[in-house]
């Protein structure tokens, strides 16, 4: 069954289970960061998700007796999707919860499909720009630019920074949902693309990590701390791409991009509740218009409304 077919029939109780699931796990890496990223450093705390996931991964691949391919071609796009898929998007998000709220970056991290829609339509020949969707981008990044504060832009401050590093990471992210797209036709599954990814990550971190946060000289971390960096390595990031994958392959593209209205709400709650954080109204207003946008690219409400005018007929 094609991706288009499956995104067009409803998805059944275990799809959605599956799907806020997912919503969960992800919104959590927020949560899960900004308790570690009081203790420990950025790129300790990367390494330690990326490190801790690529065992995971590789211990289900291996329990799968599914071997990890050697082609250096292969190797060296798992290179280009870990760096844009990991390396830069969950440096920037570490940094950037170091001063902002883990809800409002997880706000923030909501844009990602806003500017696929963008880098997509300049860059496949398949997915180009349609009315619907270029209305939905316009009202997503006007939910942006409100969050963000339009005062705020002309004296930028460590916060407006570091939501500004968080939009970056949306960047990366989108460019990554591109990038990504060769490993079908390379031939490669996606759980492979997953622990492939997870793995040349770390290599590309742990350089870093070792001559910046220079770990044995930093204080022994707390159980809470690392109990995060188990969390946001196991659940975040292993347990999602399972749950990632398997929702795509049995509902579809579409379908799966409702993960991201969801992702918020479980980070919000998390938040509010056990890192005593707040939201302002611009904040709401921003989420609000964010949502807005990504329902108006999804299309559904497009067909929603012509579905009621042909009734009306």
């Amino acid at each position: 069954m094609s991706q288009s077919s499956l995104s067009s029939r409803p998805m059944t109780a275990l799809e959605w289970a599956m799907l806020i699931a997912l919503a969960a796990v992800w919104g959590g890496s927020f949560f899960f960061n900004g308790v570690a990223v009081r203790e420990l450093p950025v790129f300790t705390v990367v390494v330690s998700r990326v490190a801790l996931a690529a065992l995971i991964l590789l211990l289900i691949l291996k329990l799968q007796e599914k071997p990890m391919p050697r082609d250096r071609r292969i190797w060296l796009a798992f290179f280009g999707m870990g760096l844009l898929n990991n390396v830069i998007p969950f440096s920037l998000i570490v940094w950037g919860q170091q001063h902002i709220a883990s809800a409002v970056a997880s706000i923030l991290n909501a844009s990602t499909p806003l500017f696929t829609v963008v880098f997509a339509h300049f860059l496949t020949s398949e997915e180009k720009m349609t009315g619907g969707k270029l209305v939905g981008v316009v009202i997503g990044f006007v939910g942006v630019a409100v969050m963000i504060g339009f005062d705020a832009l002309q004296s930028l401050g460590t916060n407006v920074v570091a939501q500004l590093m968080c939009l970056a990471a949306a960047v990366s992210y989108a460019f990554a949902g591109i990038f990504g797209r060769r490993f079908r036709t390379m031939g490669v599954t996606p759980m492979t693309t997953a622990t492939g990814q997870v793995i040349a990550s770390s290599i590309l971190l742990l350089p870093l990590m070792l001559i910046i946060d220079r770990p044995w000289a930093l204080d022994t971390p707390s159980m809470a701390a690392i109990g995060a960096l188990i969390g946001v390595a196991a659940l975040s990031t292993a347990l999602a791409y399972i749950l990632y994958f398997r929702i795509l392959s049995t509902a579809g593209a579409t379908n799966l991009l409702l993960v991201t209205f969801l992702i918020p709400v479980s980070a919000i709650i998390l938040g509010v509740l056990f890192l005593n954080e707040s939201l302002l109204p611009k904040h709401i207003a921003g989420m609000a218009l964010i949502g807005v946008g990504l329902a108006a690219i999804d299309g559904r409400p497009w067909q929603a409304i012509r579905r009621l005018q042909a009734r009306t007929l």
